[in-house]
């Protein structure tokens, strides 16, 4: 079961598209009996949440709560559209696409995926590639 909160005052992302970005993965990855609640939010937002359960006074793009049976709920994701907008831009990508990827990112997280390392960023960053090259065959 997927969860999803819009809690940013005026951009959205589709509930159907946020299903089958996380879907993707968890199929792949685990399975698909999970409980997951995924909040698409604002850089005020997200740098609230970073400064309050992590230490850090900045914005970021994607974060990822393993909860691991808190409330039956597996995990929580941020995912902030306004950095993802700029991001988009940045890259020359559309937002749908970034999105769909902080999505994936964030997913991986939550299954254990770190990218602390140049190794594991690299790892991430193929299986992000895969999982997006996926969602765009459907």
């Amino acid at each position: 079961m997927i969860d999803v909160a819009h809690q940013h005052p005026a951009r959205r992302f589709p509930r159907k598209e946020t299903l089958r970005a996380v879907l993707a993965v968890l199929r792949k990855e685990r399975g698909p009996r999970w409980h997951l609640s995924v909040v698409f939010t604002n850089d005020r937002y997200m740098r609230r949440i970073n400064r309050t359960f992590l230490g850090h006074n900045v914005v970021t793009d994607v974060i990822a709560f393993p909860l691991h049976d808190v409330m039956n709920i597996d995990g929580e994701l941020y995912v902030n559209l306004d950095q993802a907008a700029r991001q988009a831009k940045e890259e020359g990508a559309g937002v749908t696409e970034e999105v769909r990827r902080l999505l994936i990112h964030g997913t991986l997280h939550l299954l254990g995926y770190r990218d602390s390392t140049r190794t594991q960023r690299d790892r991430m960053r193929k299986l992000e590639e895969r999982y997006l090259a996926l969602l765009r065959r459907r």
